[in-house]
């Protein structure tokens, strides 16, 4: 069956990182989460003290960096690893939350990762989620979702999201930091969030993670059954 490319874009905690995981698990194609590629250049940065008003600096420490994601031992999970070690809980800890957006509004770091991303998903079969998957990265995709959801909505996820992993953050503190990066995020020069023309839009403020799932699978498989007519057709 022919392969596509699945390009998730949207909001922080709106649930597309998980619903693009659980989507690329069902179709068994690789899940490729650009946002934690940003997270991996932050928490470098961060360790190595980079100034980011530094371009020198910044492009430095950019060829020095490796990101790689990694299939875990339940042949489930797709881990992020930096420079060969494995990073996926120290990326989603707050203080990299709250840096994040700075780092990948710089122009080096997006230049670097968009071309990275664009290596990753050559050979389609991809899912990938993040701000500027379908306008920027992959603006031929086959399927673009773009999800949304209520401000309120997003914090309270997000906030069990990180108690979950053992992380206590005041809902406060949580709403500051969503509207910082939604700001920046969709203000950037260099691929700002925003909707892609073709995009499909899904809210999902009253939906359950499976609902999601399974709306975007529903929308590969009329995608994938359309591009087998197609070369039916030749």
């Amino acid at each position: 069956m022919r392969k596509i490319v699945i390009a998730i874009d949207g909001y922080s905690a709106c649930g597309k990182s998980t619903t693009a995981k659980v989507v690329a698990q069902a179709l068994h194609y690789l899940y490729i989460d650009s946002g934690a590629m940003y997270r991996a250049v932050t928490l470098f940065f961060h360790q190595n003290y980079i100034n980011l008003s530094n371009p020198k600096q910044v492009k430095k420490a950019l060829a020095q960096i490796e990101i790689a994601f990694k299939l875990q031992e339940n042949g489930l999970d797709c881990e992020t690893y930096l420079n060969g070690l494995n990073v996926e809980k120290e990326i989603r800890k707050m203080y990299i939350s709250q840096r994040v957006s700075e780092v990948s509004a710089l122009a080096p770091v997006r230049e670097a990762m968009v071309a990275l991303q664009k290596k990753m998903g050559k050979k389609k079969g991809v899912v990938m989620d993040g701000r500027d998957i379908g306008t920027v990265v992959f603006p031929g995709a086959e399927l673009k979702v773009f999800m949304a959801a209520d401000f309120d909505v997003r914090a309270g996820r997000r906030q069990k999201e990180l108690l979950d992993k053992g992380q206590l953050v005041d809902l406060d503190e949580i709403k500051e930091n969503l509207a910082k990066r939604d700001h920046i995020d969709s203000t950037r020069e260099i691929g700002p969030l925003q909707q892609a023309k073709d995009a499909h839009f899904i809210d999902t403020t009253h939906m359950m993670l499976s609902e999601q799932v399974e709306e975007v699978l529903r929308l590969a498989s009329g995608v994938i059954i359309n591009a087998a007519h197609h070369e039916m057709e030749k």
